[in-house]
């Protein structure tokens, strides 16, 4: 009978075959849904959750309970510094691109110094990282929203460039073709896998642990920044609070993309399909018109079912 079993499917391709079945759903729910149009911009609206959820699946990948709370800050302060950088000069888009980058970077760098070195539990340092961060945020900015975005971040992430297609699209599949090589194709990425396994045993096995967890979180921190810079050309603006609806999500894509809580399993690609999902499923709440706490309830079930089943896979792998 085992010769007639069904072929299994990998976690990614299982949430891009509900992500699809979502979005004809949704032409039941709603007429005239499902079109090329809101194809599109269903898939433009993801490229942002999945730019910013990059960090989030490194991080996670890395095992040893270690998820990122302080993205949804790193976002934000890019974000309002690019915004105060380059002041609507076309020219200065290089520059406050680079200080965004920097910023996440180093923020993400104390992230991994205080987890690998100091060993303070991953959720403890980043939720305090955060409450740092919106610190700085409202000493940089006194309240006042300072700034202004070059014509040229619109015109190149949010406007449409090939076949009606926005360039964040373009953007977002480069990035994952660079983080499947990273992962994939480098030493790095095969000692993130081993310590996401068993931090013990690639310790034995000669694998500098508190190196890789170092190079983890900054990356973490850097990719942060990049989504925030890549939402400011969406937005136009910013806001205190920018970055700050993206931290859930970007937990739940890892997690509805099929990589394990504990570590050690998964792939970008699952992040990917699981952040088209979590906007398909918005789309749809919206279309539906329910309130907006209805949808943060709907998210949040899925996350805490998903959790469910994932942690148990800790105590299998120790």
């Amino acid at each position: 009978m085992s010769r007639f079993s069904l072929p299994k499917l990998s976690p990614p391709l299982i949430a891009l075959l509900l992500a699809v079945g979502l979005f004809f759903l949704g032409g039941l729910i709603r007429p005239g849904f499902v079109n090329a149009t809101q194809a599109i911009n269903i898939v433009r609206l993801a490229a942002f959750l999945g730019i910013i959820a990059a960090g989030q699946t490194l991080v996670i990948l890395g095992g040893g309970e270690g998820i990122d709370l302080s993205i949804g800050a790193v976002v934000t302060l890019a974000a309002i510094l690019a915004f105060r950088l380059n002041e609507g000069q076309n020219e200065l888009v290089p520059l406050a691109l680079a200080l965004a980058l920097a910023a996440g970077a180093f923020i993400g760098l104390l992230n991994g110094l205080g987890v690998a070195f100091l060993k303070i539990p991953p959720l403890v340092m980043t939720l305090g990282m955060a409450g740092v961060v919106q610190g700085l945020i409202l000493a940089i900015t006194q309240g006042e929203m300072i700034g202004d975005t070059a014509p040229v971040m619109g015109r190149y992430i949010s406007a449409p460039l090939v076949l009606g297609i926005p360039g964040v699209v373009f953007i977002w599949f480069i990035l994952a073709l660079l983080i499947w090589l990273l992962l994939e194709r480098t030493t790095y990425g095969k000692q993130l896998f081993g310590i996401g396994v068993n931090r013990v045993t690639a310790r034995l096995s000669g694998v500098r642990v508190p190196l890789v967890v170092l190079v983890t979180y900054t990356l973490s921190g850097l990719l942060a920044a990049f989504g925030g810079f890549m939402l400011l050309g969406f937005t136009q603006t910013v806001f205190m609070n920018l970055g700050g609806p993206y931290l859930f999500p970007s937990v739940a894509a890892v997690v509805v993309g099929g990589t394990a809580l504990s570590g050690g399993k998964g792939s970008y690609w699952g992040t990917m399909a699981g952040a088209l999902v979590l906007t398909l499923i918005t789309s749809l709440l919206t279309a539906m018109q329910l309130p907006e706490a209805f949808r943060q309830m709907t998210l949040g079930a899925i996350l805490l079912i998903l959790i469910s089943v994932y942690g148990r896979q800790r105590g299998l792998r120790q």
